[in-house]
């Protein structure tokens, strides 16, 4: 269904899909992100009680030389999303007895043992608490897109600090060690088993590692336009000194949030906390099957679920600098979430999010990075919105 179009600059924007009543005002919400909040191209959808209630997508997915609108079938990078689909298939092998969280990481991976991290357990490098937030030594970009070298790296790390003393962000060593053991209980890499396990049932139009013949379906993302003001505190706390810029450059200060995330090596390898790659329907159904029951398949119990999202750490990140809440691998709550929900969200704006008390899931994907330091005001409006909607019982609705 056709809902809505204007021109925003120097581009025509369409926004398509639909809107159950009682929903309309995720739908004014979503048009507001494309007039005022920067929006070029996203797509947004809820579930509500196991069901799509909002499927919305619109905007372009290119606007360098002729203009590619965003379709229905367009995916996105989600960046740390993807560390919600990385939980979720580690729950499920906890949850089939195949993992035990209190087991030592080295009881699945031996080569992980070293240097002194034989006592390491699995809910510490869910809960952030592993101490190897940084990898310090040398590695190379083929080494991350070929997996092994990477792993190696990681097996043979140093702790950046004592584990379980503090928790601080692992933004991508999360996934390489969860990913390791899921190869190694498996047999198969995580995203094979999350497309065999999760989103093959599900139909979800996800992945980890990109089959290279849906590269033309990835929407282009374009880099954060940061303020000047901003920059300098950027640079004053992410030099190359700090451990907070070592984790998010590193590892060997490979990565920034630039055109280097629209090749096609990144997007085709396997890095299970950064780039997983698919909608906001995926992410919402993914979600919606978490909490409930979709078309007959649910992926986790309410008992793996409660244990998943309860509050395992909350002091102030060590590497971020303020505190962040965490359970077994999700955010609890994700910034500016209900109580009680569980999620993650993805530099840039990206998020997926659970509310199981209201029954609502949210997804929600765009290719217009943003940066700031008081939350991403696309995702914030969209969750006031769905907030708002569930709040208040539907009076026959309108067209949006």
């Amino acid at each position: 269904m056709h809902v809505w179009s204007r021109s925003v600059g120097q581009h025509d924007v369409t926004i398509d899909g639909f809107v159950e009543p009682g929903f309309e005002r995720v739908a004014d919400a979503f048009k507001n992100n494309f007039i005022h909040n920067g929006d070029v191209g996203a797509s947004v959808c809820v579930y509500h009680q196991g069901r799509a209630v909002v499927d919305l997508w619109g905007g372009l997915a290119e606007i360098d030389g002729p203009a590619r609108p965003w379709t229905r079938d367009t995916l996105c990078l989600m960046f740390s999303s993807t560390k919600g689909i990385t939980a979720t298939c580690v729950h499920l092998l906890v949850q089939r007895g195949l993992l035990d969280l209190d087991a030592p990481v080295a009881s699945y991976w031996p080569e992980f043992a070293a240097a002194g991290k034989q006592d390491i357990p699995l809910r510490w490098v869910l809960t952030h608490q592993a101490g190897l937030a940084a990898i310090t030594s040398d590695v190379t970009l083929d080494d991350i897109t070929g997996w092994t070298g990477i792993i190696n790296a990681v097996g043979a790390q140093e702790p950046n600090w004592e584990p379980g003393t503090a928790h601080g962000y692992h933004a991508r060593t999360f996934g390489w060690i969860l990913g390791e053991v899921v190869r190694r209980v498996t047999g198969r890499t995580i995203g094979q088993f999350f497309a065999d396990e999760i989103a093959g049932p599900l139909e979800l139009d996800m992945f980890i590692g990109l089959p290279a013949e849906e590269l033309p379906r990835v929407a282009h993302l374009y880099s954060p336009e940061v303020a000047p003001e901003m920059q300098e505190l950027m640079d004053q706390f992410m030099g190359p000194d700090t451990l907070l810029g070592q984790v998010l450059s590193g590892p060997s200060q490979l990565f920034g949030y630039n055109d280097m995330w629209n090749s096609p090596e990144l997007l085709t390898c396997e890095m299970p906390s950064s780039n997983g790659i698919g909608n906001a329907r995926g992410l919402a159904r993914l979600y919606a099957g978490l909490i409930a029951e979709v078309d007959g398949h649910r992926i986790l119990t309410p008992e793996t679920v409660d244990t998943a999202r309860a509050v395992a750490v909350a002091d102030p990140d060590k590497v971020i600098g303020i505190p962040m809440p965490f359970g077994l691998g999700y955010m609890t709550p994700p910034p500016f979430g209900p109580e009680g929900s569980f999620g993650h969200f993805g530099a840039g704006g990206s998020l997926g999010i659970a509310s199981p008390e209201e029954g609502w899931t949210m997804g929600y994907v765009m290719n217009q990075m943003q940066l700031g330091l008081t939350g991403d005001a696309r995702s914030i409006s969209l969750l006031e919105a769905v907030q708002a909607c569930v709040d208040t019982p539907p009076s026959g609705g309108s067209s949006p």
